[in-house]
């Protein structure tokens, strides 16, 4: 990869989650260059010695992945739940080993149990079925956001993905204070992943008044996952879905769709914006 800057070279050099490659371009097939692209490795989710998930993603804040992902899928109530989180490299991937304390790993296991068996839909398990009908507490009415707050953190969203701006392929997840103020932000090559980073982040931040902002879409995963974790508002890049709509109105979640400067589509519960 040509850099002009030799210190913009040392910068990118130390991102973690994206390597050089060598490639071609259409217009010169004969001579080759590097350029980055972003890793993607399969991650497994181990819980006090059994494998649960493997999910594929970006090999950074694996951690806090861990742990977004306990709360939103409901593994674990609070951080708490959990004693320990190790990441170790393993066979062509990686693998987090979660501790997790004797009650919830009991809760963890009678889940697993009552999934054996079990047949597909044809389109997809029956387990996957099951979660989207999975109850969730409705969300309390205490979150207010002002719509005029919402540009600044668009405009700086690029920031948030160093992996991202070298490489055209990832997600974001940012967490804006009730001011709009960007507290935190995480990228992943999956927008799924990279809402569970984020949810990791704000459980151990203990952050509770803002909202979320994603770079993708909104599907009823991403609203499920952060209802699950009490965050009431929830603003997306682009476009939601008739499942997201549904499951935000049934648990009083905010769903805000086609954020970008200026404009914004709200789907449900109107009454947190200003």
């Amino acid at each position: 990869m040509n850099n002009s800057n030799p210190n913009q070279s040392k910068i990118v050099n130390a991102v973690t989650g994206a390597r050089t490659i060598e490639l071609w371009q259409r217009q010169d097939l004969l001579e080759s260059k590097d350029d980055w692209l972003a890793e993607e490795v399969p991650v497994a989710l181990v819980y006090n010695g059994i494998s649960h998930v493997v999910m594929m993603a970006s090999p950074k804040d694996l951690e806090l992945f861990a742990l977004g992902f306990s709360l939103s899928e409901g593994i674990i109530e609070s951080p708490a739940d959990i004693y320990g989180i190790d990441v170790l490299s393993v066979c062509n991937g990686l693998e987090v080993q979660i501790e997790l304390s004797s009650r919830r790993f009991m809760g963890l296991k009678e889940r697993r149990r009552s999934l054996a068996g079990r047949t597909g839909c044809g389109v997809c398990g029956v387990e996957q079925l099951n979660d989207i009908g999975r109850p969730i507490t409705p969300l309390p009415f205490t979150q207010t956001f002002d719509l005029n707050q919402l540009d600044a953190a668009l405009n700086q969203m690029r920031e948030y993905q160093p992996v991202g701006q070298l490489t055209g392929c990832t997600h974001a997840a940012l967490w804006l204070d009730a001011n709009g103020t960007i507290l935190d932000g995480r990228e992943d090559i999956g927008r799924h992943v990279a809402l569970d980073k984020l949810l990791g982040a704000r459980a151990r931040e203990a952050w509770h008044n803002g909202a979320v902002l994603v770079s993708s879409r909104a599907s009823y995963e991403m609203v499920q996952k952060s209802a699950q974790c009490g965050v009431e508002i929830l603003f997306a890049v682009s476009a939601a879905t008739t499942l997201a709509v549904e499951v935000a109105s049934r648990c009083n979640l905010t769903l805000v769709g086609f954020s970008k400067p200026g404009r914004a589509t709200v789907y449900t519960h109107p009454q947190r914006l200003r």
